[in-house]
């Protein structure tokens, strides 16, 4: 059997389009979740099965070929096509049962989503729903391997992830605010306090958590002008939860959204670290922030709460949700 009647295999185009996108062998690999021999011997059999080179191997980073810059978009339309055809397919066997899933990182999984699920579902008719709560960097994984229809994610103009730079459909569902929280000390101020002499312990996000990345961006443009030194960090983790956990139990102060901690503020659990922690009132979890005196709104990021979509067409249930969406129709619930 010649070259061009080998057999051709699914997963050569997902290697490639990985190696396209890394443009390095063993990154591709490791995303593809595969062992680098392996991997590369898939895209030689592609390379074998089209009858030309599709990458540069000589060049770094790895870089498409003429012949690969004009398969990659093809390819990009073939695949989505056979999404939108496997779609189309579910969707004709059984209506009525046609679910939705979504992918949601973790601490909107647990504050946001519930509410404003619940508002949804007063609007629309839904079957079964599959939900997945994980980092920032995994659930955009499962959207860019179209293993998910919808993404629930936190997101900053200034720090663009992965869905944003391949312009996935978004829209905005509410604000939050990310706060720089502390718990008390025996007067009440925050245990571990920013803008002091005695540079605060900070609990901070991981590499693979949105948040971080958000975070990242703004110690490294906006909030420069603050730090007269850099933070100590002393905890790292994925998830906001576990950093709350750390800040009530003193190991130090941690930027967290206002959803997860608008009632720690209220009760004194947690206090403000960017403020004297006195008179501080918390005011609902639909990121309106904490009011409080002097200048310390500086130590505060507002942030989006913002729903993402596959690109190609969804089951009739999702679109009827993306649509309500467009109509105004799908806030969050109140109370």
């Amino acid at each position: 059997m010649g070259p061009g009647n080998r057999p051709l295999d699914l997963d050569w185009l997902e290697d490639f389009l990985a190696l396209a996108e890394a443009g390095n062998f063993s990154r591709a690999a490791k995303a593809r979740a595969i062992a680098q021999p392996a991997f590369s011997r898939h895209i030689r059999s592609l390379e074998e099965w089209v009858g030309v080179d599709l990458f540069d191997r000589s060049a770094h980073p790895t870089t498409l070929t003429a012949a690969g810059q004009r398969f990659r978009p093809l390819l990009e339309d073939v695949l989505a096509g056979l999404q939108h055809a496997r779609t189309q397919a579910r969707a004709a066997h059984d209506l009525d049962a046609a679910s939705l899933s979504f992918a949601a990182t973790h601490v909107l999984s647990l504050t946001f989503f519930p509410r404003w699920l619940a508002g949804v579902e007063a609007r629309l008719s839904m079957g079964p729903i599959q939900t997945i709560s994980d980092s920032s960097y995994a659930c955009e994984d499962l959207m860019l391997q179209r293993r998910v229809q919808f993404v629930l994610c936190h997101g900053h103009a200034g720090a663009p992830g992965r869905l944003d730079e391949a312009q996935y459909p978004v829209r905005r569902l509410s604000e939050d605010v990310l706060v720089p929280v502390s718990s008390a000390d025996a007067s009440g101020g925050p245990l571990h306090a920013l803008g002091t002499q005695k540079p605060p312990a900070v609990l901070a996000y991981s590499e693979a958590s949105g948040l971080g990345r958000i975070m990242r961006a703004m110690q490294d443009g906006e909030f420069g002008k603050h730090f007269a030194a850099s933070l100590p960090v002393v905890f790292t983790a994925h998830h906001a939860a576990l950093l709350r956990t750390m800040a009530l139990e003193g190991r130090g102060l941690a930027w967290l959204p206002m959803s997860l901690v608008a009632d720690d503020l209220r009760s004194g659990a947690l206090v403000d670290a960017g403020k004297d922690g006195k008179g501080v009132e918390g005011k609902g979890v639909e990121g309106k922030g904490v009011e409080g005196k002097g200048a310390e709104g500086g130590w505060r990021v507002p942030i989006d709460i913002r729903l993402y979509r596959q690109q190609a067409q969804m089951a009739p249930v999702a679109e009827a949700l993306w649509a309500l969406l467009d109509d105004g129709g799908a806030g969050p619930a109140k109370g």
